[in-house]
């Protein structure tokens, strides 16, 4: 909210005399109470001869295109010799005799505008007749600044102090939940609480304002018959009406300078006072011309497709949720937004109605989004306005306008609805001190509590009863309450104990383990990204699945973010492998990526929805908990192109199926598990290069956690992948899990290397032979290893030479060769006894 510095001074001085503090202060002041500030800025700076002036003569210049005035004005001895001052001057706003604000020669206005005497519509200016936008009062104005004849005696005098040009506005930042700020009212409110100073609600007492309410009868009947219809949710209405005004009467200084310094427009007499009146109380009103009213107001919801022109002239569409004011015409105002144009205060209007009313926020701020049309009535209507300001606002409004422009108040008002009962609240008066770590006295407590509006009445069990002003609905609980006592008694003076940490146990077993397979499959080479979270749902038909197949309980998503993407994967690889396919579109062709994130299966069609009236109980929990997806963590690779990039060195080799596999167990090693490789078959890898990954639980029992191999060729080409693609995936979750501390064993003794050739049919898996070999090798086998596939015509028909690296070594003695060819020779015998498993020479 904008307001002017004199403003809040004057309001608070009536009742402090002398009180004065410079701009920075009282910006501190704002921040003190929990206003932020947008900033503060003094009014532009003018130098030189501005002075006040009267128009004196006026000569009509009709020869030029536009219509042009040549005045006389007096300015006094300002031009130093007493005579009438001629200026050039196109505004048709002011007539003869009216007091002006004059720039004269030599004066700089603000933005460096310099007056001087010169030549124009040909005649001599000697100076120039000033507006409110010239002067830094306002972004752009209609005409010049006219002075009422109080300024009489001070013809010829400097104007600046006497206009106040002197100023600084205040921009304050209001937050929703107090809405009671949006008024010099509640800002005053709170500066005195800042400040230290006395406070006088302008509310209950006008006179405060300088509004002291002696034209004003009390109401005695109705102005006029209201109709307020319960769907509209409106809490208060009310109408007065002054009739017998001056309809060429305008606005005066004063009021024009407190309206622009704040951020609105003057327009006419009428409409200024309840402009006026809403930054001075918070209570929007709406003057409408009582001419144009005829029969009954009715307060109701406006049809379905009615149209209503606004004040700004643009014709609007109604919705049935929209609250209009109606009388036997039609639609006169859309409640708590903005007026019509039928009853539109004009140059003719001698007789007002005064609208006062209490809307509901929530009907409002609908309103105002549904048809992009915020005004200042809304901004404040959104946040909650005081209920109990209906008739004051009508009182005061009445008093100005009869002040300003004649009339009479007549002794009627219409008023519908009563205020809302006053909320009331209990609170410990220690709770402000428990909260804060402060010690607050409990009148400490009860004056804060009394600064912001409420009515306190202490109770023998150490609780106060709080009674809520009607203008604070931002305080329910206790808390509230609460966070007003601290927030005056001054937030900088809480102190700040930061709080001991509590020695934690790192990581969990879990979490190590998923660091541990990131870092080990980074360390391997590949770049890890972040698959998304859903998939299509047509990619298991890509793919092929059955319709049994597990990977189609999917989740999901009623409000997806990508329409073509409204279900919670089963699995990483749709979206691993589009980010592949991504890398080569844009020429990256040697790519390896892994992803580690949880996946969904659904593991029921709905959840239940328990009452919240109450805890749920163990069943009703327990059937929640059941419905919920599972969520599994899984970890997958996805590769195409080398692996060993081609150079001086060499051809280089592609990435192949045994690589994949490879990355499985790269991910048991980091996962400290042992796992076991067989033939499989799981779309969407190639039937006859894709391996089961096995690991068994403790009782033995082997378990199916993933697959590895090539991708199926006709997937790959949907797809738009390299040829020979190829992927792994693998069950985290399904891992045993044991949480291992390192504890490294170093042998002083050297090992002994020993290679074994065996030659075993070719449908024979090279991994069950190696299996063999490291258990029929026994404990002193350190390590065994695959190192070489041979075929050739001298094997024979249907063989295959597998050829292993064994490593032994004994922790407390140098092995012999003779021990160690014991070992070698009972790991060939094993895979004979399985396999018939030959030694090659």
């Amino acid at each position: 909210m904008l307001i002017s510095q004199n403003w809040v001074t004057g309001l608070l001085g009536a009742h402090n005399p002398g009180w004065s503090v410079p701009a920075a202060e009282m910006d501190a002041g704002f921040v003190r109470v929990g206003f932020e500030t947008e900033g503060y800025a003094a009014l532009p700076e003018s130098t030189g001869p501005l002075v006040i002036g009267q128009v004196a003569e006026i000569e009509e210049l009709t020869q030029f295109k536009k219509p042009i005035r040549y005045c006389q004005v007096n300015v006094g001895e300002a031009n130093g010799t007493g005579q009438l001052q001629g200026i050039i001057c196109g505004a048709r706003n002011f007539r003869l005799g009216d007091y002006v604000v004059v720039a004269l020669p030599g004066a700089v206005l603000p933005g460096g505008f310099a007056i001087a005497a010169r030549e124009t519509y040909d005649h001599i200016s000697n100076g120039m007749l000033c507006s409110a936008a010239e002067l830094g009062l306002a972004e752009k104005s209609d005409g010049i600044i006219t002075l009422g004849g109080e300024f009489a005696p001070h013809v010829g005098q400097d104007a600046r102090p006497l206009i106040g040009l002197v100023d600084t506005v205040f921009d304050v930042n209001i937050t929703p939940d107090r809405g009671y700020a949006l008024s010099a009212r509640g800002l005053t409110r709170e500066l005195a609480s800042a400040f230290d100073l006395d406070f006088v609600d302008i509310a209950a007492e006008p006179a405060a304002a300088g509004v002291a309410l002696t034209a004003v009868p009390a109401p005695e009947g109705e102005t006029l018959a209201v109709e307020v219809r319960e769907e509209t949710r409106a809490i208060r209405f009310g109408v007065r009406k002054v009739s017998g005004i001056d309809p060429e009467v305008r606005s005066p200084y004063w009021l024009e300078r407190e309206l622009m310094l704040s951020g609105q427009r003057p327009v006419n007499v009428a409409t200024d006072v309840t402009n006026y009146v809403m930054l001075l109380l918070g209570q929007p009103m709406h003057a409408f011309d009582a001419q144009q009213i005829s029969g009954t107001l009715v307060v109701r919801n406006a049809a379905e497709g009615e149209v209503f022109e606004t004040l700004d002239h643009v014709k609007r569409t109604l919705s049935a949720e929209d609250v209009v004011i109606c009388d036997d015409h039609g639609v006169q105002s859309l409640a708590g937004v903005m007026g019509g144009t039928t009853s539109e205060i004009s140059e003719q209007t001698t007789d007002v109605y005064f609208e006062a009313a209490t809307w509901d926020p929530i009907t409002v701020a609908r309103t105002s989004r549904r048809h992009k049309l915020s005004s200042e009535a809304s901004r404040r209507f959104e946040r909650g306005v005081d209920p109990a300001l209906v008739e004051v606002a009508l009182d005061v409004a009445c008093q100005l306008l009869t002040e300003i422009a004649g009339g009479t108040v007549e002794a009627t008002r219409t008023l519908v609805g009563d205020v809302p009962q006053r909320q009331v609240v209990r609170m410990r008066t220690a709770r402000p001190s428990e909260y804060a770590g402060v010690e607050y006295s409990a009148q400490t407590v009860i004056s804060r509590l009394e600064e912001v509006g409420c009515q306190v009445r202490e109770l023998t069990d150490g609780q106060l009863e709080v009674q809520v002003p009607t203008w604070r609905t931002d305080i329910s609980m206790d808390v509230d309450l609460v966070e007003e006592i601290l927030r005056l008694e001054g937030l900088e003076d809480i102190p700040s104990i930061l709080p001991t940490p509590v020695g934690g146990r790192g990581l969990s077993a879990a979490q190590k383990r998923r660091r541990a397979i990131g870092h080990g499959l980074a360390y391997g080479g590949y770049a890890e990204v972040l698959p998304s979270p859903f998939i299509a749902q047509s990619t298991f038909d890509v793919w092929g699945l059955e319709p049994a197949d597990a990977r189609r309980r999917t989740v999901a998503v009623q409000n997806p973010l990508e329409a073509d993407k409204a279900a919670l994967s089963t699995t990483l690889l749709p979206n691993l492998l589009e980010a592949l396919a991504r890398n080569v579109a844009r020429g990256r062709t040697d790519v390896a990526l892994f992803g580690v994130q949880q996946v969904s299966f659904r593991r029921a069609d709905s959840s239940p929805m328990p009452s919240v009236a109450a805890r749920p109980d163990d069943a009703a929990l327990a059937e929640l908990m059941e419905s919920l997806p599972e969520q599994p963590l899984h970890v997958a690779t996805v590769a195409c192109g080398q692996w060993e990039l081609a150079g001086p060195w060499g051809q280089g080799r592609d990435y192949g199926y045994a690589d994949a596999i490879e990355s499985a167990r790269l991910v048991a090693r980091a996962a400290g598990v042992d796992l076991e490789v067989e033939a499989g078959a799981e779309l969407p890898w190639h039937p006859g290069r894709c391996a089961a990954l096995v690991v068994r639980d403790g009782a033995g029992e082997p378990r199916v956690v993933g697959h590895a191999g090539e991708l199926h060729p006709q997937i790959v080409e949907e797809l738009g992948l390299p040829a020979r693609t190829c992927a792994m995936e693998l069950d985290v979750t399904a891992l045993p899990l044991e949480e291992r501390f390192p504890a490294p064993v170093l042998s002083a003794f050297p090992a002994l290397h020993q290679d074994l050739a065996l030659v075993v049919d070719e449908d024979v898996p090279a991994e069950s032979v190696r299996a063999a070999v490291e258990q029929g090798a026994g404990e002193l086998l350190e390590s065994v290893a695959l190192f070489d596939v041979f075929r050739g015509e001298q094997l024979g028909a249907g063989k295959k030479s597998l050829a292993f690296g064994l490593v032994f070594r004994a922790p407390d003695r140098t092995l012999t060769d003779e021990e160690v060819n014991t070992h070698r020779l009972a790991a060939a015998t094993l895979a004979e006894e399985r396999f018939g498993a030959t030694m090659r020479a």
